[in-house]
């Protein structure tokens, strides 16, 4: 085995990391460096170069800045208010109702957007004030927001499931996205028990029990902004239209709903074009970057090479699985959701298929363990957004955090050894 590519490519990169060069200039640099040890400087160049621009040159990739910019016209539109009435009169009675709102509202508007980061922000803003009035603590609002913001990620329409196709060699996207319905549900309601109990258990009063009439009240305000569901991944299943189609179909009905609600005007578009183009701007840089990192490693076999001693330590396909997510789980820790994806697919990919795991299980299992990544230090932006929100400290927010990281984790491990937690929903449809 050849070790100085691998030395060079993962040194180079922790030392940018830590000097605080950005993370899609610290994947570049770092590949540059790597192939510098293996073919001339204008060879070299050139090729990590091309890979920037043909990593970039995908028609799925289309669908990106398109759910990125139904994602703002949400978040502006007014649907993040209509979705926490609808969960209010759903679990409002329940211990711990306010936290339980929170996280239908953040798996309802992930869902929808498709953006942890609108998600925290949505929530944290409406919920946050609402909660502390009715005697939570704000870390423990945080802490729920921070955490369910991230199931937004594993229920359709979702970028970072899309980046994986791409990475993973053209894994379905529509069924990448309805095998994330029914482990993201999973992950919601681990998440509302731990929270349940901990509001019961810290004597947080029960809300009002709505009437039917009140539910159905709220249900009809909300119903525009969740059939945006039925029409995209219905759309998708049925066949009418394509993944990144579907994005432009999202775009316009979030479109025409902001200007239904009367929360966007034609003055707000330009603002929300240029905050959706600063995003996708950021995202592409990073998919350029990370998809030039994975051919520099396939170039100098270190997705081989990394295969061949994981699968010499054990043949034991569980002890093997528990690596690779003790080894995402790390990862997520330092390093951002879509290059992660992009740079360990195909290192993993060849591995769980090896040990006969469909790659589409795989896909979910990547998405959310590095969602918990998504909500720790140093690198977790949701994290930072929610405590910023929120107005306190990462060192308070972490005593609630922890129960709720353990919910995630035991979600995570039964979506591992549970396949049909995944792929039932796909076999169904056919996918």
């Amino acid at each position: 085995m050849e070790y100085i590519p691998i030395i060079i490519l993962v040194l180079s990169f922790l030392s940018f990391l830590l000097i605080g060069v950005p993370v899609a200039w610290s994947i570049a640099i770092s590949s540059l460096l790597t192939m510098f040890a293996s073919i001339p400087v204008l060879p070299a160049l050139t090729t990590v170069s091309q890979r920037i621009g043909t990593g970039l040159d995908s028609f799925a990739l289309l669908a990106i800045p398109f759910f990125v910019l139904s994602g703002q016209l949400m978040n502006k539109g007014g649907i993040a208010h209509r979705l926490i009435n609808f969960a209010k009169t759903l679990v409002g009675s329940l211990p711990g109702g306010l936290a339980l709102i929170n996280v239908i509202a953040a798996m309802l508007m992930g869902s929808i957007a498709g953006s942890a980061m609108a998600s925290a922000s949505a929530m944290g803003s409406i919920l946050g004030p609402e909660m502390e009035k009715e005697g939570y603590s704000k870390e423990f609002g945080a802490a729920v927001n921070i955490t369910s913001s991230t199931i937004g990620l594993i229920i359709p329409p979702s970028n970072v499931l899309i980046v994986y196709s791409l990475a993973s060699g053209g894994v379905s996207i529509a069924a990448l996205f309805i095998a994330g319905y029914i482990p993201g549900i999973l992950t919601g309601l681990l998440l509302m028990v731990v929270a349940s109990f901990w509001a019961k258990k810290k004597g947080y009063k029960l809300g009002e029990r709505s009437s039917f009439k009140a539910v159905g009240k709220t249900f009809i305000d909300a119903f525009p902004s969740l059939m945006l569901l039925v029409v995209v991944i219905g759309g998708i299943v049925v066949g009418i239209f394509t993944a990144t189609e579907a994005s432009a179909i999202a775009v316009l009905y979030t479109l025409i709903l902001g200007f239904w609600y009367k929360e966007i005007t034609v003055k707000d578009l330009p603002q929300i074009l240029l905050d959706s183009c600063g995003t996708t701007a950021i995202v592409m840089l990073l998919i350029g970057a990370s998809m030039s990192m994975s051919w520099v490693m396939s170039y100098e076999n270190i997705p081989q090479n990394i295969s061949e001693v994981l699968l010499g330590i054990s043949d034991n396909k569980i002890v093997i699985l528990l690596i690779i997510n003790f080894l995402l789980l790390f990862v997520g820790i330092f390093m951002d959701m879509t290059p992660a994806v992009l740079i360990f697919t195909p290192i993993f990919l060849p591995i769980i298929t090896k040990l006969g795991m469909d790659p589409v299980q795989f896909g979910i299992i990547m998405v959310l363990n590095l969602c918990v990544g998504l909500c720790t230090p140093p690198v977790g932006s949701v994290l930072f957004v929610g405590v910023g929100i929120a107005n306190t400290t990462i060192e308070k927010v972490v005593k609630p955090l922890l129960p709720l990281f353990l919910a995630m984790i035991l979600a995570l491990m039964l979506i591992t050894y549970v396949p049909s937690l995944s792929l039932w929903l796909p076999s169904v449809f056919g996918l």
